[in-house]
């Protein structure tokens, strides 16, 4: 029983207030709202606050004159950046909109982030990816097929860079039998425009390669324009020897990759695509796998179908792990500022803080959430309901009230609107003269008449 002073007990059985939320169900389903109404954004803004924990990550506010928003971007995302970011930099982000569960605190999860005054060059991309597409050089009918076994491959890149090293490592692996010329030029500046052209001219003069890769190292879109450029673009488009761009990294797009017959992410995975492995690996593979299926054939069968259920409720780790890293940066960071105050027991208090950490399963909270997104799912289906036929209801009474004060309501008494010649209403019988037409306007119908003789009122009507 529970007694606060005011009253008798109530037993808790007989307490019929709303329900309360926890604050950790409230930060969830906060989230999950952001997060399905958000997809992803753009934001640009004044950069704040900028700190770098020891983990990697990156932590900011992104403001303008009025408002700011907490960022995080995580170290597999921001190693991709190659110069880093300062106070009070103006930059452009995208990323998703997401609430920080633990300190219920509202954050931009970033993918990307960039100087905000690279909008020119989109502009100038766009323009060119629209002037190509019309003439047709991005049509798939227009792409030459890559040889399943290249006899000969051409490298059109930086002889000093990273490119050509990932992929002659990467045909070192797979097939070093097939001969490789590298037709060197300058992948980046003002000058490598046309050193690209005439690298690509000079493979097809050459003859001998069967297939062209095309590209460079990652780097910023300023790096990179080189392969925006419309030159560069036609030289691709009228090589005869089939092209593969493999330009920056996976994110990275120039309009190289539209033009040229195969788009690999990186000059290794363009090495991969074009490359056949060797035939003892493919040897090896092919004997493994039957002894694999041999010995897993009755397994498979009798859990195939708990592995489709469980594949298809599986949810992916990563966000849990992503969002367990911040909370242990967010612990570092409090615990830096501890060890200045209190150097002695911040060590005990850190090494605790870790403990708890690992000793930690999401398990219980994902049932849990799923539990709450279930009841919350019932009970807006019971309160949709409810408010349908409350807000019928009145529908229904504020028609019939409609229907009580409605002109057409009070001609059908018996009571009609008169008008003069011109159209006005007759509120006044000093306002006609005998002869003058009227018209009367009633339930059903209108009536013209003449006016035989005019009486007025000597007091005034009732309201």
């Amino acid at each position: 029983m529970y007694n606060d002073g005011a009253g008798p007990a109530t037993s808790p059985m007989q307490d019929t207030r709303p329900r309360a939320l926890s604050v950790s169900e409230l930060n969830h389903q906060a989230r999950h709202l952001l997060e399905s109404s958000f997809m992803q954004v753009w934001v640009e803004g004044e950069l704040s606050g900028f700190s770098r924990p020891s983990s990697g990550h990156w932590y900011f506010s992104l403001k303008d004159r009025k408002c700011q928003v907490r960022c995080a971007m995580f170290r597999g995302m921001n190693q991709r950046i190659r110069t880093l970011p300062k106070e009070g930099d103006q930059i452009r982000i995208r990323g998703k909109v997401t609430l920080y569960e633990n300190r219920g605190d509202f954050q931009i999860i970033v993918e990307h982030l960039e100087p905000a005054g690279l909008g020119a060059l989109q502009q100038a991309f766009e323009e060119l990816k629209r002037k190509l597409l019309s003439e047709g050089l991005f049509e798939q009918a227009r792409k030459k097929p890559i040889p399943a076994l290249p006899r000969h491959i051409g490298v059109v890149t930086s002889p000093t860079g990273a490119a050509i090293h990932d992929i002659l490592t990467v045909l070192a692996r797979r097939c070093p039998a097939i001969p490789v010329t590298l037709y060197p030029t300058a992948v980046q500046g003002k000058a490598a425009t046309a050193e690209i052209a005439r690298a690509i001219a000079s493979a097809q003069q050459h003859g001998v390669a069967d297939v062209l890769i095309i590209g460079r190292g990652g780097g910023s879109l300023e790096d990179l324009w080189c392969f925006n450029e419309e030159a560069v673009a036609r030289a691709i488009a009228d090589c005869t020897i089939p092209t593969v761009s493999a330009v920056g990294h996976e994110v990275d797009v120039t309009i190289a990759d539209f033009v040229a017959d195969l788009r690999a992410p990186t000059p290794s995975a363009a090495a991969e695509k074009i490359s056949p492995d060797q035939s003892t690996w493919l040897k090896q593979l092919d004997e493994r796998g039957v002894r694999l299926v041999n010995a897993f054939n009755l397994n498979l069968k009798r859990l195939g179908t708990r592995l489709d259920h469980l594949a298809a409720r599986l949810r992916d780790p990563r966000r849990e792990l992503l969002e367990k890293a911040q909370r242990m940066d967010d612990l570092e960071l409090r615990l830096s500022k501890a060890i200045r105050q209190r150097l002695g027991s911040a060590g005990v208090t850190s090494e605790h803080l870790h403990q708890r950490l690992f000793m930690q399963s999401p398990r219980r909270q994902l049932v849990a959430g799923q539990e709450a997104v279930q009841r919350l799912g019932e009970r807006l289906t019971d309160a949709i309901g409810q408010s349908l036929k409350h807000r019928r209801r009145s529908l229904e009474h504020s028609a019939q009230t409609l229907h009580v004060v409605s002109p057409l309501a009070t001609l059908g008494r018996g009571y009609a609107i008169v008008r003069n010649g011109d159209g006005d209403i007759v509120r006044d019988a000093e306002t006609v003269a005998p002869g003058e037409r009227v018209s009367a306007r009633v339930a059903r119908g209108e009536i013209t008449a003449e006016v035989i003789s005019v009486k007025c009122m000597t007091t005034n009507p009732p309201d």
